[in-house]
């Protein structure tokens, strides 16, 4: 009844911001994204008789709010399994948590496949990514390694809303650089932010559209193993998202000023004839997509930027996996 698992972060490369169905965390658009080998949420869980209400503890340390939000997730997997036991979580990451790198998305694919794998309920790997998706909307694609794709679904229980595959880690030469501006937890989560920006942004609408025809784009550059197509597409989106959450009031600016100093030091290098290009999500960090033959170089100059703290420098990766279980 123990299991551990461990799942990475993925960077959104077509974005989603907003939600059809807040109670199912069901997005309004489709996203594309790819699953890193780098930034891994590790989770433990142990379904107990013994225990009389569930247990959390990130870092080793009690999390009330957080716990609350597992605990309500850990009351949808009871619901599948069929079962009234609780649980006890320990969980940890490996980076900067609620900044703006996913680590929500992390953290409950590691979770949804621990839980299935602590109670034996061998979900399908749909399934499971429709699982995960009730924890975080980003999990759904953590689920699924390489490059994937999130559908939105159009049933009203979200039974169609999960993520699939689109292309393997190595179907595209390409290395991803994190460029940590801050370590510090973002001022307004992005379920606020996203309720916030379809209430009042008047962009929000327009911002739809658009992401629907850079899913298709985006679709045919992966397909075609095209980093450059790839990479203007995910910086164009990026910005997009962006611009919507300034029109909203009051407005969304997530950015700090070494994010703006990366954005434009990536365009300079592009100028050089560097291939690079930067997508941000909701957050301060910035992430650059470039050529594995270039990354040492670019890595080597974000670093030498004011107020850039760390660069980690990631490659497409697999989907979680499974560390241990015990009975």
């Amino acid at each position: 009844m123990q299991a551990t698992a461990a799942a990475t972060s993925n960077i959104a490369l077509v974005k989603y911001w907003g939600k059809r169905d807040v109670a199912l965390n069901l997005p309004a658009t489709g996203s594309i994204s790819v699953t890193l080998d780098r930034l891994t949420s590790r989770t433990t869980v142990r379904f107990d008789a013994a225990l009389d209400g569930d247990v959390f503890r990130f870092d080793g340390e009690a999390a009330p709010a957080m716990g609350r939000r597992v605990s309500g997730f850990l009351d949808l997997v009871r619901g599948l399994a069929d079962t009234d036991l609780c649980a006890r979580v320990e969980t940890s990451n490996d980076f900067p948590t609620g900044a703006g790198l996913a680590s929500s998305a992390s953290g409950f694919a590691a979770l949804a496949l621990a839980c299935d794998e602590a109670l034996g309920m061998n979900l399908s790997s749909d399934q499971l990514s429709a699982l995960a998706r009730r924890g975080s909307g980003s999990a759904a694609r953590s689920l699924i390694g390489g490059f994937a794709e999130m559908r939105p679904g159009v049933a009203a229980d979200g039974r169609d809303a999960y993520a699939v595959e689109l292309a393997p880690p190595t179907h595209v030469a390409m290395q991803v650089l994190v460029a940590i501006t801050t370590t510090a937890g973002k001022s307004v989560g992005s379920t606020e932010g996203m309720r916030r920006t379809e209430e009042t942004s008047p962009f929000y609408a327009p911002w739809l559209d658009a992401t629907r025809a850079d899913l298709d784009c985006m679709r045919a550059a992966i397909t075609d193993a095209d980093l450059e197509r790839i990479g203007e597409l995910a910086e164009s989106n990026a910005l997009r998202m962006h611009a919507v959450m300034l029109g909203a009031r009051p407005p969304l600016l997530y950015w700090t000023a070494a994010t703006v100093r990366v954005m434009r030091a990536v365009q300079a290098m592009r100028g050089e004839g560097l291939a690079a290009w930067f997508t941000i999500d909701a957050g301060p960090q910035v992430k650059v997509l470039c050529a594995p033959s270039e990354a040492e170089d670019i890595e080597a100059r974000l670093r030498g930027l004011e107020g850039v703290h760390d660069v980690v420098a990631a490659a497409p990766g697999e989907g979680p996996r499974v560390l241990e279980t015990r009975p």
